[in-house]
């Protein structure tokens, strides 16, 4: 049985040995058109991938997207880049760490680095994504989940299904929920936990207690508009549950501007346990995400990353942390 060799591809494709061996390779040197063309040869002549050495990956690039880049998101997605340099270090590793946008050129941005390997961290287009998958380096996502892609995540539906348990085990049946956009896979995943734990409690799901909080600049004001417009309701909430810690610390401080008493009146409830959550005042109730832990496993699954095998999805577990904004004990 004969096997298809570098040379063969470079008798199909035009092009010279070198290129087509730089190319199987992903190393620099060549547009991404050339790169696709020796690739999809290789792939229709059937070559053997597995004939290339395992390229060491020395250097990653740690992608953020631009609307993670904010003060409300830092104080979950700094942690998870310090995990991901401390898990480098260790490794003899280089980190680059690339803010990137929906308009901007982002496998320009990425070439300038040389990454051997990619981890995206958050909410990603899915052009975005389909873009760097062509690069062919290894890759993960991070706080996110897509068919194709290794990713590692929290266990956002059970922790949104211990939230909500608590807060009716504590009593309550009017509880809201402070979203943002269910396009984002780990809010998506929370508020079906948060449904789930309605339903097995037999407690209606009122569509008016569920609000997405609307886009309105990097301020606070589109979680200070949707806190009272639940406030406004002829039958307002007895607890909130927020997508995430700064959203509920708004929402805590917009509560208690109105008069209302936590968690007396209302109890409020978060997700992330970031470094304020434990100081506010009353300290916030959560679910405790291990953000150094989600940064260095996703460096973790890229180093263990093998090209013929499938796609890895790994879930770290959460803990409820039950603090005085929804203990009136």
């Amino acid at each position: 049985m004969s096997q298809v060799t570098i040379r063969d591809i470079a008798e199909a494709t035009g092009l010279s040995i070198g290129t087509v061996s730089r190319a199987l390779k992903n190393q620099a040197g060549m547009t991404e058109l050339t790169r696709n063309k020796v690739r999809e040869a290789a792939q229709r002549l059937g070559y053997d991938f597995s004939q290339l050495k395992k390229t060491r990956i020395r250097r990653i690039a740690f992608l953020l997207h631009s609307q993670h880049n904010t003060l409300a998101s830092s104080p979950f997605f700094s942690p998870v880049l310090h995990g991901a340099e401390e898990a480098c270090r260790r490794e003899g590793i280089a980190l680059s760490f690339i803010v990137v946008g929906p308009a901007e050129p982002v496998l320009d941005q990425v070439r300038v680095h040389q990454p051997d390997a990619i981890l995206c961290a958050g909410f990603f287009e899915p052009e975005v994504l389909g873009a760097l998958m062509l690069t062919g380096k290894p890759m993960v996502l991070v706080d996110m989940q897509r068919r194709g892609f290794s990713s590692i995540n929290p266990d956002n539906l059970l922790g949104g299904f211990l939230a909500t348990r608590h807060l009716l085990r504590s009593g309550r049946r009017r509880i809201a929920m402070l979203s943002g956009s269910l396009a984002h896979y780990s809010i998506q995943q929370r508020n079906r936990g948060f449904r789930r734990a309605l339903f097995e409690a037999k407690v209606h799901a009122d569509p008016d207690l569920e609000v997405i909080v609307p886009t309105m600049g990097e301020g606070d004001e589109g979680v200070v508009e949707a806190m009272r417009s639940l406030l406004r309701l002829s039958k307002r909430p007895d607890a909130v549950f927020c997508y995430n810690d700064s959203t509920a610390l708004v929402a805590m401080k917009t509560c208690l501007s109105e008069g209302l008493k936590i968690p007396y009146d209302i109890m409020i409830v978060g997700f992330d346990d970031i470094s304020s959550a434990a100081v506010a005042v009353p300290p916030l109730s959560t679910v405790r995400v291990d953000k150094e832990g989600l940064g260095a496993a996703g460096i973790q699954l890229l180093l263990n990353h093998k090209p013929d095998e499938p796609p890895a999805e790994m879930t770290l577990p959460v803990e409820m942390i039950v603090r005085e904004s929804s203990c009136d004990e």
